[in-house]
């Protein structure tokens, strides 16, 4: 016992003595003051590790709510995805006559795409983009640490949702703090969005090059159809663009295009995305571009702009961002028709004035008794300085030229402007340089294109530049322009606008945006109302001779010297003034006031004799509107130019209701209207309308001085107006007048908008009888006078009953006040 008591205290054995002696040394040796050193500081900096470690998840904590808190909310993205889009213009048979946008896109919904083409999309961008959740962190790290290498940051971890967020969301600012923020977000929409809406915003959103926006537009762009339709090969062929949406651009590199596509079939076929048939068919598929689409932007601007400031009208937001199919009455074949004949006539007009080819210097008037010569007033220069707000047109002297360039310098009172002299080939046909189209100190009518800046205004350089002013933009205006506007008589649509010669977006729409003096245009309005009073028939005979009417004297056209009685069929047909006026004595102005408000013009007309021979201005589309109404038996019904918009959600937007149609003639009064026009083409004023062998009815216009010259007439089917003149209103010229100047537009237009279509008789309806009557008396023919007789239209009750002398109504004296004295010539 003893011993083993001595072996345990380790006393007798040595090798236990040893034992107990390293025991007893690890002991001493944990507790010497070296290591209790170590020990203490290894629990301290333990501590601080954690105490750091906590901070730092506080702070991460903290910092990411700073940054949350600063996010943008990505509610609109749920639901309400609404990134601007085209706005398409399209003429009633489809044809796209413009695309309005401020980014060319299309949004499609995500469920109409193939497979396929989500797929290849996924193949080139984010393969893995239905497994993670929002963030390739592989991805992010592999471009740290190239971008901490370069020094610079060059490359991106992006999956599609980051991107989604970054081209949604973000600005454009390249940081890390703006990688954190792009991050968090991300991670916030895959919370929020299911992974097809993410990627549905992606399709929709992402740039495909040449200004197109969104798989839909890059697939009508690249191969003229809808996404939904594309092969396999074209889908990865669109993909492929994503990385470089131009350099991979096949319509510019078409080698480079197809080893991206290669490169994306390949992605495809690895990650069993295609099986080997797909693959194999898709690899050798050949590339099919669709022509490139050019929109003809002449077609039909006025149009365009009449359509969009209606969207703009009914849905001011949502017109901003676009996406809107807008479908227009528009007939493309007439509207081609109505551009060529009304250009047609103005270049004929030029020809006829020698406004085409080089400006000539004007010489100096002589000098006589000693005093100096001066120019007329109306070919003197203008002084002072322009304004652009009044619109003025302005003669100006050309002060030299830059034919590099192809502009002259124009100096106009104390501006100095620049006419660009390509946009004008109507007047250059020949294409001559600027400095010889117009030499220096020729004279040119111009027009400003933009205000005069402030600097110029005092045509004086800074003292610390020598850079010189910048010229004022001019639009030159040697010759006159012209509108044309055509209805279909039975539906009202309207068929054709034309309001200017240039056809340039946010021109002049003159047929519907400017007002002049319709001349005798307005005579059968008022002839109308005379056979609706039953006062008036076609056989009532008129007194033509020149009379006063209290202050009001109005004189006949060229000086018409006619002086037996006309009837008013004849009073029409050779547009006699005075007859004019005696009959809008007879039935009242105040009455035909209102009847010219009812037969759809708007305009302001008054109650004074001066009315009669259109002295009130109006706008072409009215006026075609009221003779439209005659083609119709009477009903007036607005001209209609929109019948459907679709919004981007494929509903329709509600139409700003139009105002039901209105009798205003029965038929019978609008037949014997028609009737009395169609003298106007058989053997009146606009016999020249003869060639085109059919019932037309129609009326010339030419108001006092021809600084306004028209046609407006109809068929069965169409009705059009045609105006001719100087927005200045600078008198056209001698011998130019409405059978002159806009009447051959007229004819052209017509004879194509009835192209082999048979001629079709004005319908005759009941209330109509037809009677033969004297010439010269309008009344029944006496007892062996048939070489003098003619069939004649009245209404029934209004015709001739007996023989006898003639009655002819004779006016004058009536002292009606206030008429407008510049109307006193018409035809």
């Amino acid at each position: 016992m003893p011993s083993s008591s001595g072996l345990g205290d380790g006393h007798d054995d040595g090798q236990g003595q040893g034992h107990g002696h390293v025991s007893g040394g690890r002991t001493r040796f944990f507790k010497s003051p070296a290591w209790e050193g170590i020990f203490r500081w290894g629990k301290r900096i333990g501590l601080a590790v954690a105490a750091l470690a906590i901070l730092g998840i506080v702070g991460l904590i903290f910092a990411v709510r700073h940054f949350e808190a600063q996010l943008p909310s990505i509610a609109d993205l749920k639901g309400n995805y609404r990134p601007p889009q085209v706005t398409r213009v399209l003429a009633r048979d489809g044809t796209l006559l413009a695309e309005l946008f401020t980014e060319r896109r299309t949004v499609v919904s995500i469920k109409t795409l193939p497979a396929h083409v989500k797929l290849a999309v996924l193949a080139a961008e984010d393969a893995g983009f239905y497994e993670h959740e929002g963030l390739n962190y592989f991805g992010i790290l592999r471009a740290f640490v190239v971008n901490v290498k370069s020094g610079k940051k060059r490359q991106g971890g992006s999956t599609i949702t980051q991107q989604v967020v970054k081209n949604l969301l973000l600005d454009s600012e390249r940081s890390y703090k703006r990688k954190i923020r792009e991050a968090l977000l991300a991670r916030k929409l895959e919370q929020e969005l299911e992974k097809d809406e993410i990627l549905e915003l992606y399709l929709n959103h992402i740039y495909f090059g040449h200004g197109r926006y969104g798989i839909q537009e890059a697939a009508r762009d690249n191969f003229g159809k809808n996404a939904k339709d594309l092969t396999i090969a074209e889908g990865a062929l669109l993909a492929g663009l994503v990385a470089g949406p131009e350099s991979f651009s096949p319509r510019k590199d078409m080698k480079r295009a197809l080893s991206r596509r290669a490169f994306v079939l390949t992605q495809m076929h690895e990650k069993q995305f295609l099986n080997d048939p797909q693959y194999e068919q898709a690899n050798n598929e050949p590339v099919r571009l669709a022509p490139s689409v050019e929109i003809n932007s002449e077609l039909a601007p006025e149009v365009v702009e009449r359509a969009r400031r209606m969207l703009l009208e009914l849905d001011p937001e949502g017109a901003r961002r676009g996406g809107y199919t807008i479908q227009t009455t528009i007939d493309p074949k007439l509207q081609v028709a109505a551009r060529k004949a009304l250009r047609d006539g103005l270049l004929a007009y030029d020809k006829r004035h020698g406004l085409t080819g080089a400006l000539k210097v004007p010489v100096a008037p002589t000098a006589s008794k000693g005093k100096p010569a001066k120019p007329a007033a109306k070919d003197a220069p203008f002084e002072g300085t322009p304004s652009f707000e009044k619109h003025k047109v302005l003669i100006g002297v050309a002060t030299g030229a830059d034919d590099a360039q192809g502009t002259i310098d124009v100096k106009v009172g104390t501006v100095t402007g620049a006419v660009k002299l390509a946009d004008y080939e109507r007047y250059n046909p020949q294409g001559l340089a600027a400095s010889v189209f117009a030499p220096v100190g020729s004279l040119l009518r111009v027009s400003l294109l933009a205000p005069v800046p402030e600097e110029a205004r005092t045509n004086i350089t800074t003292t610390t530049t020598s850079t010189p002013l910048a010229k004022v933009p001019l639009r030159l205006e040697s010759g006159p322009e012209g509108a044309l506007v055509a209805i279909d008589t039975r539906t009202r649509n309207v068929l054709a606008i034309v309001g200017n010669y240039e056809a340039q977006n946010g021109g002049l729409d003159r047929a519907t945006q400017a007002r002049r003096q319709p001349g005798s245009t307005f005579k059968p309005i008022v002839y109308s109302y005379a056979l609706h009073s039953r006062i008036f028939t076609p056989a009532t005979l008129i007194d033509v001779t020149p009379a006063a009417f209290g202050n009001y004297k109005p004189s006949n056209y060229e000086g018409w010297t006619a002086s037996d009685p006309l009837r008013l069929r004849e009073v029409l047909a050779n547009s006699v003034n005075v007859g004019a006026v005696r009959v809008l004595e007879q039935v009242g102005p105040a009455n035909v006031v209102e009847w010219g408000h009812a037969l759809g013009i708007q305009s302001v007309l008054k109650p004074d004799l001066s009315l009669a021979l259109g002295s009130y201005e109006v706008e072409p589309i009215e006026l075609c509107g009221a003779y439209a109404t005659f083609a119709a038996g009477g009903m007036y019904e607005e001209p209609r130019l929109v019948t459907k918009i679709t919004g981007p959600d494929g509903r329709e937007v509600a139409l700003k209701p139009q105002a039901p149609p209105r009798r205003v003639l029965d038929d019978a009064e609008a037949y014997v209207t028609t009737n009395m026009m169609t003298s106007v083409i058989d053997h009146g004023t606009g016999a020249r309308a003869k060639e085109l062998r059919r019932p037309l009815a129609g009326k010339t216009g030419t108001s006092n001085q021809s600084k306004d010259t028209w046609f407006a007439g109809y068929s069965t089917e169409i009705a059009a107006v045609v105006w001719v003149g100087y927005d200045d209103g600078k008198p056209l010229g001698g011998g130019e007048s409405g059978a002159q100047t806009a009447l051959p537009a007229w004819i052209s237009f017509m004879k194509v908008a009835h192209e082999n279509k048979p001629p079709s008789e004005f319908p005759r309806p009941a209330g109509v009888v037809s009677v033969r009557i004297d010439k010269q008396t309008g009344k029944l023919p006496t007892e062996g006078n048939d070489a003098n007789t003619m069939d004649e239209v009245f209404l029934a009750g209004t015709e001739p009953t007996e023989s006898g002398p003639a009655n002819v109504l004779v006016g004058g004296d009536g002292g009606v006040p206030g008429p407008d004295p510049s109307a006193s010539e018409t035809q």
